[in-house]
């Protein structure tokens, strides 16, 4: 089962650099994330989604690869290339792992202009040794479900008490 903590900062860039110590974590297997994104409440209040992997790019590339191996089955593999990237971008972009962007969006709605939101989607996590790397890095825990008592935790360890 997987857990969800959101927590908000006062830039992007603190968002960001949370998220890359985040996955400096997993690579010393502390941490088994599922997704890590980024919300930006941007000065005209628009929304804007960092998301950890492109999904776009990766099914463009997926379905080009797909496409011309098909094509050249049928001497024409420039079209195959084409349709298959064509088809691997449409199939990238409706696909939503990981968090939802319609919850990113409507969770980030409530920030302040330039302020932002990282959503964490953690499957594993050795707690007591991710807790004290994290500690310190600030910002305001939004949403999670952890329990009241390890979120209570989280508070005091971003906030560096405890």
């Amino acid at each position: 089962m997987s857990t969800l903590v959101v927590v908000a900062y006062p830039s992007l860039y603190k968002a960001e650099e949370v998220r890359l110590h985040l996955l400096k974590l997993q690579k010393e297997y502390l941490l088994e994330l599922e997704d890590a994104a980024i919300a930006v409440k941007q000065e005209n209040g628009k929304i804007k989604l960092h998301q950890l992997v492109n999904l776009t790019a990766g099914g463009a590339v997926s379905g080009g690869f797909w496409g011309a191996l098909i094509g050249l089955i049928f001497l024409n593999p420039l079209l195959g290339a084409a349709v298959g990237a064509g088809a691997g971008a449409v199939s990238g972009a409706l696909a939503d792992v990981g968090v939802n962007d319609a919850f990113m969006k409507e969770l980030a709605a409530q920030l302040q202009p330039g302020h932002s939101a990282l959503f964490v989607l953690f499957r594993n996590a050795t707690v007591d040794k991710a807790l004290d790397e994290l500690r310190g890095t600030g910002g305001t825990v939004l949403k999670t479900s952890l329990s009241h008592e390890d979120e209570a935790k989280l508070r005091e360890v971003l906030a560096g008490r405890e």
